[in-house]
């Protein structure tokens, strides 16, 4: 270490937790340098940029706080990890889509590939953090590919998992619920650990920061995120049963969250979960527990993703259902297309299955999202649902992005609301009814609107968990 910098810190990818969670370091601790790096000249362009390769609250003014004084991104590689005290992994485990485990292990690949580089360029003993969700073992995979170098080096193993909420990430990043930090249970193995405890401890009350051994940190992670969508879809299963009965899902959410035991969060149901977490960690567990021979345990886990996608295609049918049983020609306004407000990811968003679903009805479909590009939407759509320019015909004349919410709903059939953005609570529904082709349904798949309000300009409106007053005549 110089004498300039109490520690050197190279972390490598630049994406959606690697660029956050360094920016954030580099603020709080302006005696650490910290360098990230990627492959991608765009991204890093991007980063050292005011045009930010990723949308996040708050984001571009952490970064600017330390661009160029302790926060730098470059594509230099080997010599930022040749000149590194303490070396992130922070690259994306996508899950596998062919051989063994496709559709549920997560691929490792790209963190074998970091630990290989590592050990192929560094000239100095170094400590190694996991920070990708992993599969649980995954660093005696990375421990076994550095001890193999040539050149006698030592490296320390950390599991570091983050938990982020994208939207909400920075104020994650700097009051941290807690920081998980997972070694190996011998003095130099606890001596790392401490390392990075110290970085934490800039900010971080000592208290929330947990040390474990690493299986238990590199487990932790995918069982927390396993928790959180069991939530959501338990809620979820129970939307459909309020539909059917009359009960309105948000007094049931209510009432069972002020239970101090169950407690208020993630009891919002909703067309569904999505973003890259969620959904390939569940289906990581399940793989690990099928791995382990624990069968039942897997099945239960699994039944998390069925209710979400069973969610999903509820919703399509409902809306297809509801319009006469066809929306053949019919344009319907798509109001969300990120994941969740508050972030331009795509990744695994249940808007993009309702709009797969409606696509092959035959409905002509506007979509508007002020933080997704239109680009982002195509690339998604082709890698988790197939679905292209190519083996779909006419898919660019059937799907337009619109530039405002009301160019999108202008001679709209119906519109349906996928994502929670503040913006679609205060919109003015009276104009929007006028534009529309009567009669005009609106669907919430967020139940973020006032649904008697919209009844009384016109609207015939059906959300999630919500009963349907031309069902039920003694609410």
């Amino acid at each position: 270490m110089s004498d300039k910098w109490d520690l050197k810190i190279c972390c490598m990818g630049a994406g959606y937790v690697g660029g956050p969670t360094m920016a954030v370091i580099a603020k709080m601790c302006p005696k650490i340098r910290v360098c990230v790096v990627d492959l991608s000249q765009k991204q890093i362009d991007g980063w050292n940029s005011d045009s930010l390769p990723i949308y996040e609250p708050g984001l571009l003014e952490v970064v600017k706080e330390s661009l160029g004084r302790n926060l730098f991104f470059s594509t230099d590689i080997d010599t930022e990890i040749e000149m590194a005290d303490v070396v992130f992994i922070s690259v994306n485990t996508p899950t596998k889509t062919q051989g063994i485990g496709a559709g549920r292990a997560a691929n490792i690949k790209n963190c074998e590939l970091c630990a290989r580089k590592i050990a192929e360029v560094s000239t100095s003993n170094k400590i190694v953090v996991e920070k990708s969700t992993v599969p649980v073992r995954t660093a005696e995979a990375i421990r076994r590919v550095l001890d193999c170098n040539e050149k006698g080096l030592k490296f320390q193993i950390l599991s570091n998992p983050e938990f982020l909420a994208e939207g909400t990430a920075i104020d994650d990043l700097e009051k941290p619920s807690r920081v998980l930090i997972g070694g190996q249970q011998c003095p130099e193995g606890l001596k790392a650990a401490q390392t990075l405890v110290d970085v934490y401890a800039n900010w971080v009350p000592k208290e929330q920061i947990l040390t474990t051994n690493l299986w238990s940190s590199e487990l932790s992670k995918l069982v927390a995120n396993a928790f959180l969508a069991q939530r959501v879809s338990s809620i979820n299963s129970i939307s459909a049963l309020c539909e059917a009965t009359g009960a309105d899902v948000s007094e049931i959410s209510r009432a069972v969250g002020m239970d101090d035991r169950i407690g208020k969060r993630f009891l919002q149901a909703s067309v569904g979960f999505g973003g890259s977490c969620f959904q390939k960690d569940i289906l990581n567990l399940v793989y690990l527990c099928e791995t382990y021979g624990l069968h039942e345990c897997a099945n239960y886990w699994n039944e998390v993703v069925a209710m979400n996608d069973y969610q999903k295609k509820r919703f399509s049918e409902k809306m297809v259902n509801k319009m006469f049983n066809t929306v053949t020609g019919k344009k319907i306004a798509i109001l969300g297309f990120a994941f969740k407000k508050d972030t331009g990811d795509v990744r695994e968003t249940p808007s993009m299955f309702v709009v797969r679903d409606l696509l092959a009805e035959g409905a002509k479909l506007h979509v508007y999202d002020s933080q997704v590009d239109r680009e982002d939407m195509w690339t998604e759509m082709n890698y988790t649902c197939g679905v292209n320019k190519e083996n779909t015909k006419g898919l660019e004349e059937s799907i337009t992005t619109s530039p405002d919410v009301y160019s999108a709903c202008e001679g709209a059939h119906a519109i349906a609301v996928l994502t929670e953005w503040d913006e679609f609570k205060t919109l003015n529904y009276e104009r929007i009814y006028k534009s529309m082709a009567k009669p005009a349904f609106l669907f919430d798949g967020r139940n973020i609107i006032d649904h008697g309000a919209l009844r009384t300009i016109g609207f015939e409106v059906h959300a999630i968990g919500k009963p349907d007053p031309n069902n039920f005549n003694d609410l």
